[in-house]
């Protein structure tokens, strides 16, 4: 008997550490995700589109590109979904929200990417002021790829139980990180071929925008640095592991604000120029500058 209770003894020590592990205490102590600084950066960046939001849609109205106003309106829902994502972490660790996880981050996943493609094909078009038909173009190719890529991850998670979403599984997923590099090698394959293209006879094609050309090369370094942490990690480095942590990290907490910055932003001063040219074209019509040329 007292064989039996010591054989016992391991088994029940292992089961209250599971036990410790999967409730709200544990999660918050092994699952709390990617830490404060996710949180913060996500929350003060939709801080800072609210500060914003009158004058930017004051500027989408006066302009009138329906892109713009798309893409500036798919920017909040995936602000907001990123943001959901950042505060929900330690719901990877719970079984009970396994599938409200897998959901949260599909859909984070799926919008962050859209952002990504259809931002390149309208850039590519470089036409802030077209009407229904450019909007269509921009989106269509987009809602496409992006359509194909949630579907099949919608397969491998909830059809295979393959934890595409779940960071702390490691190296014991090897149809999770092959998955992953054949995602990232295809981002940096299409970021590198307009590099390539950017020293090419095909210039000519490519929007004359210097920032696009610094935008193609930090995210073209950003997917070969994942795809690298994906290879590592797939042979059980521990490296690998961390690198592909850091890259979530900065993916979630630093695209958005860095597309902002990069592209819109830039719109939107364009926006108050164009204003301010034309309140001087008025001032100076109505004789305000007379005495300057006296």
């Amino acid at each position: 008997m007292v064989t039996n209770l010591r054989s016992l003894a391991p088994e029940t020590m292992s089961l209250s550490m599971e036990d410790q592990a999967l409730s709200p205490a544990g999660s918050d102590l092994k699952c709390d995700g990617y830490g404060i600084f996710l949180v913060i950066s996500s929350l003060l960046f939709v801080l800072y589109l609210t500060v914003h939001a009158k004058k930017n849609l004051n500027g989408v109205c006066r302009r009138g590109s329906y892109v713009v106003v798309s893409y500036y309106a798919l920017l909040w829902l995936v602000t907001l979904f990123n943001l959901a994502w950042s505060f929900l972490q330690p719901w990877q660790c719970s079984p009970a929200k396994e599938v409200a996880w897998n959901l949260l981050s599909l859909f984070t996943a799926s919008g962050m990417l859209c952002l990504e493609i259809s931002l390149m094909a309208f850039l590519l078009k470089d036409n802030y002021m077209s009407g229904m038909e450019a909007l269509a173009h921009s989106f269509h190719a987009s809602g496409i790829i992006v359509f194909v890529d949630t579907l099949l991850k919608a397969i491998y998670v909830f059809g295979f139980g393959v934890p595409l979403f779940n960071h702390n599984v490691g190296s014991t997923h090897t149809i999770q990180w092959s998955l992953w590099i054949i995602h990232k090698l295809l981002l940096a394959a299409a970021y590198g071929f307009i590099l390539f293209a950017s020293f090419s006879k095909w210039k000519e094609k490519l929007p004359p925008r210097p920032t696009f050309y610094n935008y193609v090369a930090v995210m073209f370094v950003f997917s070969v640095i994942t795809l690298f942490a994906c290879g590592l990690a797939a042979i059980g480095a521990g490296l690998g592991n961390w690198l592909y942590d850091l890259t979530v990290l900065c993916y979630h907490s630093l695209y958005l604000p860095f597309l902002y910055v990069t592209f819109l932003a830039d719109f939107f001063q364009e926006e108050d120029f164009l204003l301010d040219n034309a309140y001087y074209s008025e001032m100076k019509d109505a004789g305000f500058f007379d005495a300057d040329w006296e």
